[in-house]
């Protein structure tokens, strides 16, 4: 037997991971049940509804701020309040512990897509990476605590992960309880503040695994599967921006422009403003535009080789002109390569007093192999846009 078919065997003959498989079953079921009856039957005040968009949020940033881009990749560092509050909403989640979420998912960038060793891999269809993942105990669903090192170093982390059941009982049950009673309907703070909200967060969350893997762009690699969908960002605090992320994965940004919408983002540069977030990591604009340039040419190729033996009028130019801004754009890579080198022996031979004046000589540098970038681009967009017209009319 090889080892490809053993593999596939140890998969159709996983064992049924029976919490994770009751809860995620029966929690939907429950809240198709027991929702619709309760508003139907019940008035519900805004402070109860007004609890559940805080636990709704509350909910979802943590998991996007602190189980993935605080925890899971290191993007920040935060001060112990941001933590706390991050870890307290994250176990409301009831999405598993730090431990267990982050060394999964850093098992999921190392092989995104592997059928074998991807915990969640789109290749293996919707229903697997939504949710069948979680339903089995998997062989690429096995924990290696042996990728987190860093965090099994953190003592509260350490204890959320030895206690998680009493963790979960106490923040997904007692905080909407408490919060109910505070508000004077604990029942109704349970039904929308407790279940809905949890079933909600879940599948936004599982979206990203299976949707975002399956529909939208793929602006800045396709060398996974992974995709930028602007709808479902809206739904996951920002996390849809999910090939840009795959490719820059110790960006603190996902939603990388100013109006792409990412409350996470948002949430973790206004935090540093007043000294509660640090160490933001940010991936240069120069490289983010190398990406997308790159990209642009594969798209502009690929279109160029669709048309077979439908060649349009002018597609040699159109050719050529792909063929200069190839030539054009390899010599600004040259450029900004070369210019990297330059930086790095600068600032090993600058005395320190003048360090500041070589860093502003070197941006000046950089922006304006940032600008040549964004003209290749901006030619790249019309030659793009000149093979779209084509194709409608070839």
């Amino acid at each position: 037997m090889t080892e490809q078919s053993s593999s596939n065997t140890s998969f159709d003959n996983a064992p049924i991971n029976w919490v994770p498989a009751i809860v995620l079953i029966s929690t939907p079921i429950l809240a198709l049940l027991i929702v619709p009856y309760y508003l139907w039957t019940h008035t519900v005040s805004w402070q109860v509804w007004a609890v559940f968009a805080f636990f709704m949020a509350w909910n979802g940033l943590s998991i996007t701020a602190g189980y993935h881009r605080l925890w899971a990749h290191r993007t920040y560092q935060a001060h112990p309040i941001v933590k706390w509050f991050l870890l307290i909403g994250g176990t409301l989640a009831v999405q598993s512990s730090v431990f267990d979420w982050c060394s999964g998912h850093r098992v999921h960038h190392r092989h995104v897509d592997d059928e074998i060793q991807d915990p969640y891999s789109a290749r293996r269809g919707f229903w697997f990476s939504h949710i069948g993942w979680m339903l089995r105990n998997y062989p690429s669903g096995r924990f290696d605590y042996k990728n987190i090192p860093d965090l099994k170093a953190d003592p509260v982390l350490v204890a959320q992960h030895k206690y998680y059941s009493l963790w979960v009982i106490l923040a997904s049950f007692g905080l909407p309880a408490l919060a109910g009673w505070m508000v004077g309907d604990v029942v109704g703070t349970l039904v929308l503040a407790g279940l809905l909200r949890l079933v909600l967060s879940h599948h936004f969350t599982f979206f990203i695994n299976s949707l975002c893997h399956m529909f939208g762009t793929r602006p800045y690699t396709d060398s996974n599967t992974a995709r930028d969908n602007p709808i479902l960002a809206i739904f996951t605090w920002g996390e849809g921006y999910h090939n840009y992320h795959h490719y820059f994965q110790y960006d603190y940004r996902n939603g990388v422009k100013w109006w792409q919408y990412d409350p996470t983002k948002w949430l973790i540069y206004g935090l540093s403003k007043i000294g509660l977030t640090w160490d933001l990591k940010r991936v240069p604009d120069v490289t983010i535009q190398h990406a997308q340039v790159e990209m642009q040419f594969k798209h502009a190729e690929r279109k160029l080789d669709g048309f077979g033996s439908q060649v349009p009028a002018n597609i040699e130019a159109i050719k050529a002109r792909v063929s200069n801004e190839q030539q054009a754009f390899s010599q600004t890579i040259a450029e900004w390569q070369a210019l990297k080198t330059k930086a790095i022996e600068m600032k090993k031979t600058e005395f320190a007093q003048r360090l500041n004046e070589v860093d502003e000589k070197l941006k000046d540098q950089f922006a304006q192999i940032e600008k040549k970038l964004h003209h290749h681009s901006d030619q790249l967009e019309q030659v793009l846009s000149q093979l779209n017209g084509k194709g409608k009319h070839a």
